[in-house]
């Protein structure tokens, strides 16, 4: 796009109909911006013709996650009682892209109020064995996921609260960051957690993690839990001196039959042996392994943190019967009872986790006194302290479905 080998509106009417073409298979749309995209997509040649080339993501066509409000299209949050709901206004992270010249090319599912991937529309299709009925894209960053996977749009946005950037990246094997917790602005974006939620991309490898991590990062002076930190990623980095940890429980431990779950032991399986071929690759580029344990940490005692902000966030939905329009097919979502039974947590309660939670952070803080990241994964703890996370596809298990490795950081 850069040297004009291709056109935006090319790309953009490429990815267009691709979106059109593979949503009755993979259910992965909510609303197509195509009007919109084709004029940012024009606006974006006319620029760069002028020699107002604005980076990497000038004329890159992008999907969101549509719990993002933009100006005129519904937001629908993946739910039937919101299926009819128009915001006016931008949420920061689409005017943040729109400001790169990104063209948004549609608005993707999500489960229903960031739960899985079962919305008003079916069930989110992973692009890999899309005609299995089980095969979902997982959630609740369903739509971005499943559509990078798919090769339909260039990049996505999601969020995540507890696992919905990880979980999807994981079963569509794209790469998906979920940044430290007040990197990205949530203005304009449906709340789930106060505390919790996380915007971050979903791409097809890590270096377009930073690009558009680049581009939405930084405070807007609307989302408060937003710190002002800069992101300069340096491609060139000596990654020898680099701090690596590996969990030793994770490559040492025996992984036990379990006659009722059989694929699930070989997935397990599956997965240890790539990751022992990764920790070889790893060690190849010259880099000194440092095992590590994890401390022992229960997150049980607080998750219903999550749950709770939840219902306080749709406490207006909780308190009429447009809740149950979700608890029926095809949405099905358990936030039908969770809501209703967590409306009664007492304050103290409440309380009594959230001072939990603070020392939940300061037991795993110094893990990191020895290592500036490590190989694994622990991701009840860090979407409860706040650290970053991202998926890497790498490989495919016994069934031909995606694996990951994860790398947790600082």
């Amino acid at each position: 796009i850069k040297t004009r080998d291709i056109k935006s509106l090319d790309l953009t009417k490429l990815y267009l109909e691709r979106l059109k073409k593979y949503d009755s298979t993979l259910h992965f749309v909510v609303t197509l911006t195509e009007d919109l995209a084709l004029k940012q997509a024009a606006k974006a040649d006319q620029e760069i013709a002028a020699g107002k080339y604005r980076g990497p993501l000038h004329g890159i066509p992008w999907g969101a996650k549509d719990l993002f409000a933009v100006k005129g299209f519904k937001t629908t949050f993946g739910a039937s009682p919101y299926k009819d709901q128009v915001i006016d206004v931008d949420a920061t992270v689409f005017a943040k892209l729109t400001e790169a010249g990104a063209v948004l090319v549609g608005k993707l599912t999500l489960g229903a109020l960031a739960q899985g991937d079962r919305w008003f529309g079916g069930m989110t299709k992973s692009p890999w064995d899309p005609a299995n009925p089980t095969n979902g894209s997982s959630g609740s960053s369903a739509g971005p996921a499943s559509a990078t996977a798919a090769g339909c749009i260039g990049f996505g946005v999601g969020t995540e609260t507890r696992g919905s950037i990880m979980s999807p990246a994981s079963r569509c094997g794209v790469t998906g960051l979920r940044p430290t917790f007040g990197r990205v602005s949530r203005y304009g974006a449906m709340a789930l957690s106060w505390t919790m939620d996380k915007i971050g991309p979903l791409c097809r490898s890590a270096e377009d993690c930073a690009l558009v991590l680049k581009a939405i990062a930084g405070p807007d002076g609307k989302d408060n839990h937003v710190i002002d930190a800069p992101f300069d990623w340096d491609a060139g980095r000596d990654i020898k001196k680099l701090r690596i940890g590996y969990i030793k429980a994770d490559y040492e431990s025996e992984i036990a039959d379990d006659p009722k779950n059989p694929d699930r032991v070989q997935r397990m399986r599956d997965q240890r042996k790539l990751n022992l071929a990764a920790l070889d690759v790893i060690k190849g580029l010259g880099i000194n392994l440092i095992p590590i344990e994890l401390p022992k940490m229960d997150t049980g005692p607080v998750d219903f943190v999550l749950t709770t902000e939840g219902a306080a966030a749709f406490d207006d939905l909780v308190r009429t019967d447009k809740l149950d329009l979700m608890s029926a097919e095809p949405e099905r979502s358990s936030w039908v009872g969770s809501f209703r039974q967590h409306e009664l947590v007492p304050a103290v309660q409440y309380i009594q986790a959230n001072r939990a939670r603070f020392k939940l952070m300061q037991t795993f803080a110094p893990v990191f006194d020895k290592v500036d990241l490590f190989i694994g994964s622990a991701l009840g703890v860090t979407n409860l302290t706040g650290h970053p996370e991202i998926s890497l596809p790498h490989g495919f298990d016994a069934k031909g479905q995606p694996t990951s490795l994860r790398f947790t950081g600082r």
